[in-house]
């Protein structure tokens, strides 16, 4: 955990959840990696409009915050797919509940 993240959860578990998963970027490459491993590519085309850049930034923070594992196949050219690590997963209720939310007020509004 790095120092940033440390001083967020000395202050509110809720806000370091937040600063962890909280950008759109982030729920959505999490939305995709909790049905199934991606490769970079198919991960960027899925999620729209979101710049190599971005992804890649997301991508590394998650992987340092320990969401994220980075798989690289030996292979010419070299494969390389992410995935949810078992600390990712351990965040799939709290996806599960906002998805269940937001149908609902899709529902009444």
């Amino acid at each position: 955990m790095n120092k940033k993240h440390r001083k967020i959860i000395e202050q509110c578990p809720v806000a370091l959840t937040v600063s962890l998963i909280g950008n759109k970027w982030k729920l959505l490459i999490m939305r995709n990696l909790m049905m199934r491993p991606w490769r970079f590519n198919e991960l960027q085309k899925s999620i729209g409009i979101i710049s190599q850049k971005v992804l890649v930034d997301n991508l590394r923070a998650m992987e340092s915050d320990g969401l994220v594992i980075r798989t690289i196949f030996p292979a010419v050219p070299p494969h390389v797919e992410y995935s949810l690590s078992e600390l990712g997963q351990s965040m799939r209720p709290i996806l599960t509940a906002m998805e269940k939310w937001g149908t609902e007020y899709q529902k009444k509004h």
